[in-house]
């Protein structure tokens, strides 16, 4: 018995995993979002293809998903925000920050993607990548000014190589 990947704080056997065996279908857009992300975890590329929406499987390469999956050490799943994607509903979104490491390098992959439901079942559709800014510290520094490294060189010929 393990904890869920997902960070429900759940059993994995009685989370996400009945979802990815095909025991059981997620019952809202987040509840496959956590899934899928399981299943990166675990090594699932059958699930993560199959829950993906059947007119979208075209563009999908196993080879990169499953290079993506094994190379990576997953470090947390965290969902950011969601609009409907309900019991009741047949469209959802979920935004969402999939944290982990790869090649010892920690990463995030922050998301939006979108869900509909077909005959009851939750499809992941497409997902829009969403880029965090970089917002500056302190003033600009100039190619002529000294370089913020401390060197004692002007920038331009430092650090802003």
């Amino acid at each position: 018995m393990s904890l869920c990947p997902c960070g429900s704080q759940n059993e994995f056997n009685a989370c996400c995993d009945p979802i990815i065996k095909g025991e059981s279908n997620a019952q809202t857009a987040a509840a496959l979002m956590r899934a899928r992300y399981s299943a990166y975890t675990t090594g699932d590329i059958d699930f993560i293809i199959d829950s993906t929406h059947p007119d979208h499987r075209e563009d999908m390469n196993r080879e990169e998903i499953e290079a993506w999956s094994s190379k990576s050490k997953w470090l947390g799943l965290e969902i950011v925000d969601t609009a409907e994607g309900t019991e009741r509903d047949n469209w959802g979104m979920v935004e969402f920050k999939a944290n982990f490491q790869l090649g010892g390098e920690s990463m995030s992959h922050h998301e939006r993607s979108e869900f509909h439901k077909t005959d009851d079942k939750w499809f992941f559709v497409d997902g829009e990548p969403l880029v965090s800014q970089v917002k500056r510290e302190g003033p600009k520094v100039g190619r002529n000014d000294p370089c913020p490294c401390g060197s004692g060189k002007k920038f331009k010929k430092c650090c802003a190589r």
